[in-house]
């Protein structure tokens, strides 16, 4: 037997993630120590499955098979192909990142009703969510997909719920009472789609006889399996209502701005930049991997609803108060041209889409990890509270403008490159939806300018004259992600090799070509 690569690269976060809870808890900074170190040899695992995956080989790579509930055909099934492998990738590179700037999110608090935070469970939590995503990318039986997707709910209810944002205006029971109605929130909207999507995989196990995805391909392409128009566009949208609620799609996306809001940066960062990407990840996966037919009938609807969420959500961001929904409702824009590259059918939307999901991580990561450093050290989300940073701290505001360059896709950046594919690939086949789409690049320079003039420039507010600059640690933090921001900018081709030839498999599955250009006739 070869070595279970993919499944150690899950693993070791998992087993992780108990040995952090088992620190005593007089040892906190023994267990953050641990954490940091579990979340960087995973990062080394995932880099050696981004070196031996081949993109020009097999569709999954350093697959593993075996029986796991064997009456209901269900198996412990992995295997990566170009897209999984990207975001295996964004994932570990994200998680150490995550961990240093919450290195003092859950130190001890008092608060009045004298309880006190686990400092140990914080962090457990992070690794035990960076696991399930990780196998969540890896996963090709639909049930144990299905199960990791639902499964990865409860850290995050309790990392949103229990280690809020301290920076909160207001009693420390209005605090409370506004973490937990937005922890409750996110599991409900996520419970109910994931519900949904039940319904849709034990009708998937009705007409397939199996849970496997590489198995169901093939008995479609070789036409030993058929299914009805109706029952494969019933089954379609169940798997992508679930989908739109975890990615979020407009008019699912009500819960992100109060998880955000009300979470800490660091689990701000893993819901946006990590978690959420299960959800694109899985529409090409599954959707387009599984029902090409209803994939193919639903587009119109889903490029609808791509390009309200688009528009919607960088207008919205223009008008917000809070530093943190700001950044919430742009994300909410950013995969609204995800979504809107997945379903435009052409190998740059969809090349770009997976590209974006991959750089919209690292530039939400950069923006939101600053963003939580300034709120620190004020105390308020309110960006009416600051002016005049730059004049104090120069290297916060320096960085602070370059995630949101980043944000707002600036050349020479790693978000430009895929929103230039997005649009390319829309134009190809939607030239009107790419007109629209490109109205949320012209808002988004709106929103992030004005956030840095309103907060970095102008007069020194007396509450921000002596603000420190970043420390070393958060240099830690934030340099790295600038630094692939640039890299990646500038030279995407590392990312563009593996993933193409994962977007050439979904195009076959939908049985789509790239439409050819029209060219005037010479007179």
């Amino acid at each position: 037997m070869s070595f279970p690569l993919l499944t150690v690269t899950a693993a070791v976060p998992a087993v992780g993630a108990i040995l952090t809870a088992a620190v005593p808890a007089a040892r906190r900074t023994a267990a953050k120590w641990l954490a940091l170190l579990v979340s960087l040899a995973t990062l080394a695992l995932a880099a050696v499955v981004f070196v031996r995956f081949e993109p020009g080989g097999e569709r999954y790579q350093l697959t593993e098979s075996h029986t796991w509930i064997k009456d209901f055909g269900v198996r412990y099934e992995l295997g990566v192909d170009g897209i999984g492998v990207a975001l295996i990738a964004l994932t570990a590179l994200l998680i150490p990142f995550i961990v240093l700037a919450g290195w003092h999110d859950a130190d001890p608090l008092e608060t009045s009703s004298k309880r006190w935070r686990p400092t140990q469970g914080f962090f457990a939590l992070i690794l035990m969510v960076e696991a399930m995503v990780i196998l969540s990318f890896e996963a090709t039986d639909v049930f144990l997909f299905y199960i990791l997707f639902e499964a990865m709910l409860i850290p995050m209810y309790f990392l949103i719920g229990g280690f809020g944002d301290r920076a909160h205006s207001g009693s420390d029971e209005n605090a409370a009472a506004q973490r937990s109605y937005a922890a409750v929130k996110f599991l409900l909207y996520n419970l109910v789609g994931g519900l949904i999507m039940l319904a849709a995989v034990i009708g998937l196990y009705v007409v397939a006889g199996n849970f496997s995805l590489t198995e169901i391909a093939e008995a479609r392409a070789n036409g030993t399996l058929e299914m009805a128009t109706s029952t494969e566009r019933w089954l379609f949208l169940g798997f992508f209502f679930a989908f739109a609620v975890k990615a979020p799609l407009w008019p699912l996306h009500t819960w992100l701005p109060n998880a955000m809001g009300e979470a800490t940066a660091p689990v701000a960062v893993l819901i946006t930049a990590v978690v959420d990407k299960v959800g694109t990840f899985a529409m090409l996966r599954f959707c387009l991997g599984l029902f090409p037919e209803a994939s193919k009938w639903a587009t119109p609807a889903i490029v609808v609803l791509a390009l309200i969420s688009i528009v919607y959500g960088a207008l919205l961001a223009v008008g917000q108060r809070d530093i943190k929904r700001l950044v919430a409702y742009a994300s909410i824009s950013h995969f609204g041209f995800i979504i809107l590259g997945i379903f435009a059918m052409t190998t740059q939307g969809q090349s770009g889409a997976t590209l974006y999901m991959v750089n919209h991580g690292i530039s939400t990561a950069a923006l939101m990890l600053v963003a939580g450093f300034l709120i620190s050290r004020r105390g308020s989300r309110l960006i009416a509270d600051y002016g005049g940073v730059q004049k104090v701290a120069p290297v916060l505001a320096g960085t602070f403008l370059i995630g949101g360059l980043a944000t707002l896709s600036l050349p020479g950046l790693a978000p430009f490159v895929s929103e230039f594919l997005v649009l390319v690939g829309t134009f190809a086949r939607y030239p009107v939806a790419g007109v629209i789409a490109t109205t949320g690049i012209v808002l988004a320079a709106l929103y992030t300018l004005v956030l840095y003039q309103r907060t970095m420039t102008g007069p020194v507010k007396e509450e921000v004259r002596t603000l420190p600059d970043l420390r070393a640690r958060e240099l830690a933090v934030v340099v790295p992600l600038i630094a692939v921001l640039i890299f990646l900018g500038v030279f995407p081709k590392p990312l563009t090799d593996v993933v193409n030839p994962a977007v050439q498999h979904t195009m076959s599955d939908v049985q789509q070509k790239d439409p050819s250009p029209e060219v005037e006739a010479a007179k």
